[in-house]
């Protein structure tokens, strides 16, 4: 499957996320082999308990409060706009006493990862990239053959010409704002909002002001 998400327009996975009152809530998000992408939604009060994983995965925080923990006592706080890095092979869960919405990427045993992506630590994910005057700096953070995950840092006035992709992708933007072309129409976008590009989808990207985003391509 690719990316199950609205395709052409501007919207956000906190809001079409929201938190069910008492309940934990997953959304399938696209599935290739050797991975897959889920959001997720946890009510105030509510917790997943902690399980193994032998995959790398990433979490990132789309809105709420909450902490990732371990059976032994540990603790991860996490916020809006963190990114946690999970660690293979020792249970991890997740709890919130105010809710909270993050997406969850598994990436496949092939997949290559960038060594900035620690395990077992929660990081603001639009730090980790600088800003260069009059340049566009990129980062893969995680690459496989079918999913590949990066960040984009625009300085003002800056783009990507329009070109298209082999996959799905959806974008995560994480500062500032930018205006998106997608088959002929214009989007605003701004730092917590999301928008999908469909397969072959024809698109361009030009900051308005610094911006900074996040790009998962899925590859089926």
């Amino acid at each position: 499957m690719g990316i199950n998400e609205k395709t052409g327009e501007v919207f956000s996975v906190a809001a079409e996320n929201a938190p069910v009152a008492g309940c934990t809530v997953s959304k399938a998000v696209a599935e290739v082999s050797g991975g897959y992408v889920a959001h997720f939604s946890l009510a105030a009060g509510t917790d997943i308990s902690p399980e193994t994983y032998s995959a790398p995965k990433v979490w990132l925080v789309a809105s709420g409060e909450g902490e990732a923990f371990t059976a032994d006592g540990r603790e991860w706080p996490l916020k809006a706009g963190d990114a946690f890095t999970i660690v293979t092979g020792t249970p991890i869960g997740v709890r919130s006493k105010g809710g909270l919405v993050y997406t969850e990427i598994e990436f496949g045993k092939e997949t290559k990862m960038n060594k900035i992506l620690e395990a077992g630590r929660a990081f603001a994910l639009k730090d980790i990239l600088p800003y260069a005057e009059g340049r566009i700096v990129n980062m893969d953070l995680a690459s496989g053959p079918n999913m590949k995950f990066v960040l984009m840092s625009f300085d003002a006035g800056t783009g990507l010409s329009e070109h298209s992709a082999p996959g799905d992708a959806l974008i995560f933007a994480l500062d500032g704002e930018a205006t998106i072309g997608y088959e002929g129409a214009e989007h605003v976008i701004k730092a917590g909002e999301n928008f999908k590009f469909a397969k072959n989808g024809r698109h361009w990207v030009k900051a308005n002001g610094r911006f900074k985003m996040a790009l998962l391509l899925v590859i089926d």
